[in-house]
């Protein structure tokens, strides 16, 4: 049996410990509202925009929309995005195993080039030979947690979208966790472009005929890209609300695990001091007994 010593520092330690996760988790359900206000917000507008935006783009002309263009080539970019920090349970595992997953089973004959959003995801790939190095594509995208705004995620998608159109890759694919509530997060495989349209053959559907309003060409050249960006946005935020989401129910379930073992560390140390009590009075009668004999 553990000394009392022992025993009462871990249970100091484990007070602190509890107390920072306690902490933790309440920071989280803080930064958890924001987040879930603003894809809840969003989510509507974006995939209304994102159903007009693959009902347009199959209705314009496939030679002039760039962001359609179906090579069906080998070189992939993978957009993954996961936090900056840790202590969010497997929320930052899923995408990275989702990622490797992806490359060693749909694309192993492939050119895979993946951007990082997110430190975590930055680490994981940083000793391979994926990561992105050499090209006019963002490289340190970190700090977009930092002040997740559509301002400052744009340029970003403006990049990757240009890298699609000047066909340095065939295929874009975002993955990242979608949020569902504080509870459930869903790593989703998304592909960014080519637009392609979720209507599959076996439902017949009527061709729309669409009238453009200025024009055609305005359509591709500011709605497309807007659009495009907009979905990129959405992704971001329900990976941020994801996180804090995550991080709450971490921190939630690694308070309940240290009351736990600090309820057991004390019967355990209620137990050695009874222990102690019990061999000291012993003691005291044995030598009273000794005296008298």
């Amino acid at each position: 049996m553990p000394s009392l010593k022992e025993v009462r520092n871990r249970i100091v330690s484990v007070g602190s410990t509890m107390q920072i996760t306690s902490a933790m988790k309440m920071v989280s359900a803080a930064k958890l509202k924001r987040a879930q206000d603003a894809i809840t917000q969003m989510r509507p507008y974006a995939n209304k925009l994102k159903e007009i935006l693959e009902n347009v783009s199959a209705s314009v002309d496939a030679t002039s929309n760039v962001y359609a263009r179906n090579a069906g080539g080998k070189n992939i970019l993978i957009v993954g995005i996961s936090s900056n920090r840790g202590l969010a349970g497997a929320f930052n595992g899923n995408v990275i195993k989702k990622i490797n997953n992806m490359i060693k089973e749909q694309y192993s004959d492939c050119n895979v080039t993946i951007i990082p959003i997110g430190k975590k995801i930055q680490d994981a790939f940083k000793r391979t030979k994926y990561l992105i190095s050499g090209q006019d594509l963002p490289h340190h995208t970190n700090q977009l947690f930092d002040k997740l705004t559509f301002d400052n995620v744009a340029p970003v998608a403006e990049k990757i979208m240009k890298s699609f159109s000047d066909k340095e890759f065939d295929k874009v694919i975002l993955v990242y966790n979608q949020f569902r509530n504080a509870a459930i997060q869903i790593t989703t495989e998304e592909q960014f472009l080519p637009i392609v349209s979720s209507v599959t053959s076996s439902v017949p559907v009527a061709k729309t005929d669409y009238i453009f309003e200025p024009n055609e060409e305005f359509i591709i050249n500011e709605l497309i890209p807007r659009s495009l960006k907009t979905q990129f946005y959405k992704a971001l935020l329900d990976s941020f609300a994801s996180e804090h989401g995550a991080r709450m129910t971490a921190m939630h379930k690694a308070t309940d695990n240290a009351k736990a073992m600090q309820k057991e560390l004390k019967i355990t140390y209620n137990k050695a001091r009874q222990a102690s009590i019990t061999k000291e009075i012993l003691e005291i009668v044995g030598g009273a007994e000794a005296l008298n004999g």
